[in-house]
């Protein structure tokens, strides 16, 4: 049932290489780029369909540009994906994640930090998709710091300290569900909002992603992550309704 949970699920998704297009379509996206550093390799651009990574295309590298060019036709703003292969292991570092919306856009990243140093304009989603990053990582750092304090206060044997610190990590996990929530809720018109509640909020009360969709502008109901939530709300109903009989 749970398609969406996060970062962790996307990157570890089978892959499916299939960049056939559908000559019906009109290619309404195109994603222009360059990567310097980049003699040689290959560039696919993805999405994820039901819990599998498809490839929608791809660029070799052969050592005479480092520029490349995408199209492709979006029913709806969407979470994509670009993967750098060096014929080496893919890593996190050789992943870049971006929203994407219908019109042209431009990524410019370097072969040394393929995704620190990606620069992706031409996707308001997008914009909207960093400025969370940057309010969830405001509580994960602290987390990440809190992790290293619990450890040494476990090693020690100091259970005050470890009943203290385990408070605080309680606190600091419900202001990130709550950061979610309230960034979802506040960007309502945009496609990030649904994405936020499929991929952050999955296994949070169901209340809470009622009132996600509920408060979905019209537009944003008739894409394909507010259908997919819609979806998820019911299955999650329906499931929870028969652990009650």
């Amino acid at each position: 049932m749970k398609k969406y949970i996060g970062l962790a699920f996307i990157l570890g998704a089978s892959l499916l290489t299939s960049c056939d297009k559908d000559a019906k379509r009109t290619d309404n996206l195109t994603i222009t780029g360059k990567i310097d550093g980049l003699k040689q390799g290959k560039v696919y651009l993805y999405h994820v369909q039901d819990t599998t990574f498809v490839a929608l295309d791809s660029v070799i590298f052969d050592g005479k540009s480092a520029d490349f060019t995408f199209k492709h036709h979006l029913e709806s703003p969407e979470m994509l994906f670009l993967s750098l292969d060096r014929g080496h292991s893919n890593s996190i570092d050789n992943q870049l994640a971006f929203f994407a919306e219908p019109g042209v856009m431009t990524i410019e990243t370097t072969l040394k930090n393929f995704y620190k140093d990606a620069k992706v304009k031409g996707s308001q989603n997008n914009e909207l998709y960093k400025e969370y990053l940057k309010s969830r990582a405001l509580i994960t750092d602290r987390q990440n710091d809190l992790y290293v304090a619990l450890f040494e206060a476990q090693k020690s044997n100091n259970q005050a300290k470890l009943d203290s610190l385990q408070e605080v990590n309680k606190k600091l996990t419900g202001r990130l569900y709550l950061n979610a929530i309230n960034f979802a809720l506040n960007n309502k018109n945009a496609d990030i909002a649904p994405y936020i509640a499929l991929t952050e909020l999955y296994d949070r009360n169901i209340k809470y992603l009622d009132t996600i969709y509920s408060s979905l502008t019209p537009e944003v109901l008739n894409h394909k992550y507010a259908k997919n939530l819609n979806d998820f709300i019911q299955e999650r109903k329906k499931e929870e309704a028969k652990a009650t009989e």
